[in-house]
């Protein structure tokens, strides 16, 4: 059944079942979803990733889009001498309904400190995704992450070949308060708390 269709059986009425991030961890637990399948808790719903480039087959990989995610991690270095670490499509806690998986995530602390648990939203400096076909969805999901409040959410715009910056999380309406758009020409910055930064040119992250 298509997504329109679905949509279709859908009315004020109805009440649609949202699973919280209990009831999906218990979904892979028992082997209904297998551990490492690319999908990610979003309002309640279980949403399949699209790395896909844009008019390709959405359950393939983009080239562009795997280059970018590996760039990423060219960061990794510079960050742990910050204090803090990145991570590259893993989970944020934010219960009771999401639990998205950024395709990088800048986070508080040592990887240590997260063996036994995924960080929450308050221990997630910056969250970055690589966007190409899902530009649309990763733009609509800012408002998951700035209701959870996490201070800088960075979009690698793929299709216009620039970089949004969205900062200034407004919690209690679901969005950010500024946002600014970075041509290759400009200069990217990562806010890492206590005065700290990371500077780096937007060229470097594009493919």
């Amino acid at each position: 059944m298509s997504a329109t269709r679905l949509l279709d059986l859908v009315d004020d009425r109805t009440q649609v079942m949202r699973l919280t991030v209990d009831q999906y961890h218990q979904m892979i637990e028992s082997g209904i979803l297998a551990e490492g399948e690319p999908y990610e808790l979003l309002d309640g719903y279980l949403v399949r990733k699209d790395r896909s480039a844009a008019g390709e087959d959405p359950m393939t990989v983009g080239s562009h889009h795997a280059w970018a995610v590996t760039n990423l991690g060219k960061l990794a270095r510079k960050l742990s001498r910050l204090g803090c670490h990145l991570r590259a499509q893993q989970p944020i806690s934010a219960p009771p309904f999401n639990e998205p998986e950024p395709d990088g995530a800048i986070i508080i602390g040592s990887e240590d400190k997260y063996r036994e648990r995924h960080p929450n939203a308050d221990e997630v400096l910056c969250a970055i995704e690589v966007a190409d076909s899902s530009l649309g969805r990763d733009r609509l999901k800012q408002r998951i992450y700035a209701t959870v409040g996490i201070r800088q959410y960075v979009i690698l715009n793929l299709q216009d070949r620039l970089v949004e910056v969205y900062t200034q999380p407004l919690p209690d309406k679901g969005r950010y308060g500024q946002c600014v758009t970075l041509p290759p020409g400009r200069a990217l910055e990562f806010h890492l708390g206590r005065s700290k930064k990371l500077s780096v040119t937007v060229k470097s992250l594009l493919p």
